[in-house]
Formats: C-alpha cells, sequence, structure tokens
C-alpha cells in the first residue's frame, strides 16, 4: 500500500517540475562510488563532479542569472587586513528570477536531499529557507575570499550547519584568471585539493571547525567579467559529539605567506603615519 503522504510529496515534485531538473538516472548509477570518494578525499569529506546537471539547464540558469544592476545585491566590500572580501550576494529568494527559484526548489526538495544523505552519510538533512549566506553569489574581478571555517549554527533556525553545496555557472573560465575553490588541511598549512569555477562543476563538503576554504587571491578576470555561483547550505538538528564547539561566526584563517607579510608590516606600522595605512582603502571607495 502507498504511504499517502509519500505519494502527495512525490505529486508535489512532479507538479513543480523537480524531476526535470534533477539527473535521476545519474545520481542513482554514481551514488555509490560518489559517496566512497566523498568519504575518503582530503583534506576533509568533499566531492568535485563536473557535468551533473543536464547542459540545457546549465545554459538556461547561466541565462537567468541577474547581472550586477538587475537585482538589488548585497555588496560586501570588508577590508580587515588579510581579510580583504569583496562579493555581491542575493540572498531574497524572491527577489530570484523564477527558473532559478525552481531550479533551486528541486536542490532543496526531499528527493535530492535523499541524494544528499547517501553521498555524505549525513542523515536527515534540512535545507534553509532564509538562505543564510548562501543563495546567488557574484564575484567581480580583483574580488576574493580569504581562507576560512564557515560559520557552525543557524542563527534563526538554531540548527547545525552539516554541508555545503556549490555549483558554479562560468562558461570559458581561464586558469589564470584564478578563482579555484581551495581546500586547505585543518592547520591552514598545506593546500590539499583546488577547484576552478567551471560551468555545471558542482562542489559538496561536510562543514566543521576545520573545514578550511576559499579563493583568497584576487581575481584576474577580464573587467566585467563575473565569478558565479549559486551556493546552497544544509542543516541537522545536533552533530556529533566529535564535531560540538560554541556557536561561532566565519572563522578566517591566514596562509603561510600571509602570515609572514602581515607580521611584516606590523613591524613598521607604528613608525607610519596612519594616513598611510587608510589610503588603500579611501581609493576603494
Amino acid at each position: 500500500m502507498v504511504d499517502p503522504a509519500r505519494q502527495l510529496a512525490s505529486d508535489t515534485e512532479e507538479h513543480f517540475g523537480v524531476r526535470s531538473f534533477l539527473p535521476l538516472e545519474k545520481m542513482n548509477r554514481h551514488a555509490e562510488t560518489w559517496a566512497d570518494q566523498y568519504r575518503t578525499n582530503r583534506p576533509f569529506p568533499h566531492i568535485g563532479i563536473d557535468d551533473f546537471f543536464d547542459q540545457g539547464i546549465i545554459s538556461r540558469l547561466i541565462a537567468s542569472y541577474p547581472g550586477e544592476f538587475d537585482a538589488s545585491w548585497n555588496r560586501t566590500f570588508l577590508d580587515a587586513g588579510a581579510y580583504e572580501e569583496q562579493k555581491l550576494g542575493l540572498d531574497r529568494f524572491e527577489d530570484f528570477p523564477p527558473y532559478i527559484q525552481q531550479f533551486i526548489n528541486a536542490l532543496n526538495s526531499r528527493l535530492f536531499l535523499g541524494f544528499l544523505e547517501q553521498l555524505t552519510g549525513v542523515e536527515a538533512l534540512i535545507p534553509d529557507p532564509y538562505l543564510l549566506g548562501g543563495g546567488l553569489h557574484m564575484i567581480p574581478r580583483g574580488g576574493r575570499l580569504a581562507i576560512h571555517a564557515d560559520f557552525n549554527t543557524h542563527k534563526k533556525l538554531r540548527l547545525d550547519r552539516r554541508l555545503n553545496l556549490l555549483l558554479y555557472l562560468n562558461y570559458g573560465w581561464q586558469e589564470e584568471w584564478g578563482g579555484a575553490l581551495e581546500l586547505w588541511d585543518r592547520d591552514v598549512r598545506t593546500k590539499e585539493r583546488a577547484y576552478l569555477p567551471i560551468a555545471n562543476r558542482i562542489v559538496v563538503f561536510s562543514t566543521t571547525d576545520t573545514a578550511y576554504h576559499g579563493h583568497p587571491d584576487p581575481l584576474r578576470s577580464p573587467k566585467g567579467k563575473y565569478r558565479r555561483s549559486i551556493a546552497l547550505y544544509y542543516y541537522t538538528n545536533g552533530r556529533p559529539e566529535e564535531e560540538k564547539s560554541a556557536d561561532h561566526s566565519t572563522i578566517f584563517k591566514m596562509r603561510p605567506n600571509e602570515v609572514r607579510r602581515r607580521n611584516a608590516l606590523d613591524a613598521v606600522k607604528p613608525f607610519v603615519p596612519p594616513i598611510v595605512w587608510q589610503l588603500p582603502r579611501l581609493f576603494r571607495k
């Protein structure tokens, strides 16, 4: 006998086209192999998969993706020494183009959550209706995001952040432009993996206090060429005992070369007028 609740969920997903967005045959065929890779990949559990979605879906997502002046982006320009961050973010679901709304609904559906649970071994995943810190991200030339570990608790839902899913939407991205997602060891001494933000590449990874990642060097892409992505985060009610810690915001870390450079600057800073340290910020503004 069919469970009425499951049948209703399935009918709802079909009605809103969830299945049309998901590569179901590919998910079923490769889930076990991908799960083995996820568990064993270094420096922390993760996987990068190319050509995950149908190319027609990716093309339409890119065509629908808002430009810099097509939406009310949240603009982040942080100046904290070596921790500069420059990006545009959009987390208001109601402001997304309809096609992107439907796509995100598919990635937050029961069907896709089940796949992520099988892939990662993290059970009872919960999507985030607030898209806190997630949604659409667009990084301009010169933008960067320093190496960091993510916040661990959702401010509103009081749930534990467990997974990040990043989908890149950049046709023709060149390696010399930079912008690769870098994964570093727990002491931020060694970069172990890097993924260029090429179109239709997804990266999924477990979020813990030592899952350090970022794209720390300024983008060298041509002016007007943005690093575009969709970022979705997934939560659970509780987490393994060995992963628990006090609530914290994003934890930034400097790479070894950044530590040396910062120390050298600090050594001469007492002998330089304060206005000198303010000039770069003033020119950026």
